[in-house]
């Protein structure tokens, strides 16, 4: 029995798992992967093996045909978003699937809580004067009292709102699903793009879907408050990067922290990186040692009961 892991956050730290495959008494693939592979990548790989543990790698139609026409049983997608995998068509192949929810709702939110932290004091450009002998410093703003547009009330919004009020922050969530919790009674709610131009910040936490690509985009921005600040921890699609290019260049967005993009990892050519006033991510977001180890135990789990094996 052979499993392939394309997680790069779990192939970070697969010597940590191989006793587990062992004790299963599975042989397992860890390819290096800096963020996904290619189709023809997959169509070679993922038919050679048993079960897959997907990461944010282009799990299609045609991989999944690819991997039934050779000896693929089952699959996991490791963490929450499944926007790269194809279930409808794992479905028809006959191929069992699933993913791993709600396993990193508070090291995302604080992510995103660090970065509203660092847009509001500016830290990171004070460490970049810093590390060229100046000495900046930059006026900031408070964050009490600033009002956020979470989109996104799921188990990542839930935590960052959480730290949000702990600020004293004023909180909007958007999410048509996510039902109100009675713990946050604060949290005010409304139907996006209504009351957008209240928000100091604009927070991203939710997964990408049809109705949520580009939901962020130049209709948005001209609506928006002057010198909004913008944090995206969801999905890069969700922001369409080129109005967000031009509200950066005309000041209308002050500043960003992007742990997502449109194309991942960034172009070397994205103009994104001689703007002053970003800082980027590498989708990192979920990255701990706790969170790797809980949600990459419950996925190779969930995978040997797909394929019926036991210790």
């Amino acid at each position: 029995m052979k499993v392939l892991v394309t997680c790069p956050p779990m192939l970070g730290m697969i010597d940590s798992f191989r006793p587990i495959f062992e004790k299963y008494g599975v042989e397992v693939t860890a390819p290096k992967v800096v963020q996904t592979l290619s189709v023809e990548e997959l169509k070679k790989l993922v038919p050679q093996h048993n079960g897959w543990i997907i990461g944010d790698d282009p799990a299609t139609r045609e991989v999944f045909t690819a991997g039934k026409a050779g000896k693929l049983k089952a699959a996991v997608k490791w963490g929450i978003g499944v926007d790269n995998v194809d279930f409808a068509a794992c479905k028809d192949l006959g191929i069992p699937i699933t993913n791993t929810p709600n396993m990193f709702g508070a090291e995302v939110a604080d992510i995103a809580m660090g970065y509203v932290i660092a847009l509001a004091r500016e830290t990171f450009q004070i460490d970049a004067g810093v590390r060229q002998g100046l000495w900046p410093k930059p006026r900031g703003i408070s964050l009490a009292g600033k009002t956020v547009a979470l989109i996104g009330y799921g188990d990542i919004g839930k935590n960052t709102a959480k730290r949000l009020l702990a600020s004293d922050m004023k909180v909007i969530a958007y999410d048509p699903v996510a039902p109100d919790s009675p713990e946050f009674v604060a949290v005010e709610r409304a139907e996006w793009p209504n009351r957008v131009e209240e928000a100091d910040f604009i927070v991203v936490t939710c997964s990408l879907t049809p109705s949520s690509y580009h939901m962020i985009n130049a209709d948005v921005f001209a609506r928006a408050k002057d010198g909004v600040r913008i944090v995206n921890v969801g999905r890069g699609p969700v922001i369409d990067e080129s109005a967000l290019e031009s509200a950066l260049k005309t000041g209308k967005v002050y500043s960003a922290a992007l742990d997502v993009f449109e194309i991942e990892p960034l172009p070397m050519d994205s103009n994104f990186r001689t703007h002053p006033r970003c800082i980027f991510g590498s989708h990192n977001a979920s990255n701990t040692v706790d969170a790797v180890t809980r949600t990459s135990k419950i996925a190779i789990d969930k995978l040997m009961e797909f394929l019926g094996v036991s210790c």
